[in-house]
């Protein structure tokens, strides 16, 4: 029988958020449902999921991204944990990174929170670290910004033309996590871009 995991794009509801650096979490795992042409439906754990496979006949997959505000994911990622009887080792939250360069993509398992309100509540929540990550950089806010406000803006035009290309490396990132596992996914893209 295979296995299930769990992937969760972390974000903010609503069309206000779509858009924005905190969300591009949700686009990966947007990105991932549209691979498998498969839709997001209204899950009682507070969020929207779509269930599906890596390939056919291998490990399943929930695609979730919940409903609740960025700071206050845990409590839907840890229902669906529950509900799907998937442990926080088959968990993979994909989300955005100030501190890492804005195209760029980094993998670990564990770890502190590097003050990410999101990633923080759903460690609580499932009462461990220690759960795979893969952090889609957003690059830190330009002069005095405040990163709070930065986080919640849109991409800006020179972003958005790589935007796509990113999204598209995060999803891969997370398959490949899936299929291959982390070290073979960190070779791959903690790797400069040629």
């Amino acid at each position: 029988m295979a296995d299930t995991w769990l992937v969760v794009g972390l974000g903010n509801p609503g069309p206000r958020y779509e858009m924005t650096r905190h969300n591009i979490g949700q686009m990966v795992v947007d990105e991932l449902a549209s691979r498998r042409s498969e839709t997001f439906r209204a899950h009682k754990a507070n969020a929207r999921a779509a269930e599906t496979w890596l390939r056919p006949g291998g490990d399943k997959i929930v695609l979730a991204k919940p409903n609740s505000f960025m700071n206050v994911s845990g409590g839907p990622v840890a229902n669906l944990a529950s509900f799907y009887g998937v442990p926080p080792e088959r968990v993979v939250v994909v989300h955005d990174e100030l501190d890492i360069p804005f195209d760029t993509i980094k993998l670990k398992v564990g770890g502190g929170h590097g003050g990410h309100n999101g990633v923080r509540d759903v460690a609580k929540a499932l009462g461990t670290p220690d759960f795979a990550r893969v952090r889609v950089g957003i690059g830190r806010p330009p002069g005095r910004q405040d990163a709070a406000d930065w986080v919640l803006d849109p991409f800006g035009p020179t972003e958005r033309k790589t935007l796509p290309v990113l999204v598209s490396d995060a999803a891969d990132a997370v398959e490949q996590l899936i299929g291959e596992g982390l070290l073979a996914a960190q070779q791959r893209h903690h790797a400069p871009r040629e």
